[in-house]
């Protein structure tokens, strides 16, 4: 196979593995559909009226009230809570692929780049093995990484906070016969 027909396979194949952005979904505003998304056994971040934040596990949700052992249990009632964050959980997968692109992708186009057309088996080779070592390093960072911290509920009539708009970025390969590149986007 020719130089750049296996670099233009490598650039697709890390695009198609690139995740996708997922939209959050939008806060429950009525307190008994808190059980769509919340569930015992969650760790989630109570503000009260007063502004009082107290984290703990659900120990139990009723359409009314909300038990959660903060190191004591304690119960909130629906008038009594204006947000509940809870941490979104990650998936290792995206460490994975972001580890396996830099290490094997990479790994192969400088060594595709650096044959001059001489035994490119050599770099097959060489782009998996450092793309499972690179798997392997990207699982166990995105491990160490905790998800983002999501708003759960909202009471009726909070006002929305700033932490529920955020800027996006993004890159993406662009390969045609004519062209080669990047497309770049940001977004507020």
């Amino acid at each position: 196979m020719k130089l750049p027909h296996i670099a233009i396979i490598l650039a697709t194949a890390a695009a198609l593995a690139a995740p996708a952005p997922a939209a959050a979904q939008a806060p429950v505003t009525s307190f008994d559909q808190l059980n769509t998304r919340l569930k015992p056994g969650d760790t989630v971040w109570v503000t009260d009226g007063q502004g009082r934040e107290v984290k703990g596990r659900i120990n139990s949700l009723a359409p009314d009230s909300l038990g959660v052992d903060a190191g004591g249990f304690r119960t909130f009632s629906a008038g009594d809570v204006t947000m509940i964050h809870l941490r979104e959980g990650d998936s290792l997968a995206n460490g994975a692929l972001i580890g396996l692109a830099v290490g094997g992708v990479g790994t192969g186009l400088a060594c595709l780049a650096s044959a001059d057309g001489r035994d490119e088996g050599w770099c097959v080779l060489a782009a998996l093995v450092y793309g499972g070592i690179g798997t392997g390093i990207g699982v166990g960072i995105d491990a160490l990484i905790p998800g983002k911290k999501l708003v759960a509920y909202r009471a009726p009539g909070t006002p929305g906070s700033s932490e529920s708009r955020h800027a996006r970025f993004s890159i993406a390969p662009v390969v045609t016969p004519r062209a080669k590149g990047a497309a770049v986007s940001f977004a507020f």
